[in-house]
């Protein structure tokens, strides 16, 4: 029903076949020869409940290595409490950071406020004092009349 799947040649590619190359030892070995035990270990034999015999070499028990003396604190709890000193360092840097930023906040608030008062003190005083002289035309009407609208002086 379904044609079947065109075949390709293998992807034709250069192989570098690298053999190995033995390297000879610094120095001789002596020749191995087998060598006989100094004694023959006997041979045991235990007759289980069902009347099977196993026979067996005896083997001696495994002596464990002694055991390290434990140190007097857990290195757990070494790791705990040093992390608890760092992570009480890095608690009081950001207390004493923010403490920081909110001084410096307050300081520029403060100089700010100064600032405004100072120079609005100064612009009022311009505005409102009288004396010193003033540029512009001075003109006094004495006496004013409007007829028609039309002004005479």
């Amino acid at each position: 029903m379904y044609p079947d799947p065109a075949r390709h040649a293998p992807y034709e590619r250069a192989v570098e076949v690298h053999q190995p190359t033995p390297i000879p030892p610094a120095v001789t070995p002596a020749p191995l020869v087998p060598v006989q035990p100094g004694h023959v270990p006997a041979v045991a034999s235990v007759v289980l409940p069902d009347g099977r015999v196993v026979t067996g070499y005896a083997m001696s028990p495994m002596q464990p290595e002694p055991v390290a003396a434990k140190p007097v604190v857990s290195r757990a709890a070494v790791n705990v409490a040093l992390g608890g000193v760092g992570f009480l360092a890095v608690c009081g840097g950001l207390l004493l950071l923010t403490t920081f930023i909110t001084a410096l906040t307050a300081l520029i608030t403060q100089l700010i406020t100064l600032a405004a008062v100072i120079f609005g003190g100064w612009i009022a005083e311009q505005v409102f004092s009288a004396s010193g002289h003033k540029s512009g035309t001075t003109v006094n009407i004495r006496k004013a009349v409007i007829k028609r609208n039309r002004f005479y002086q």
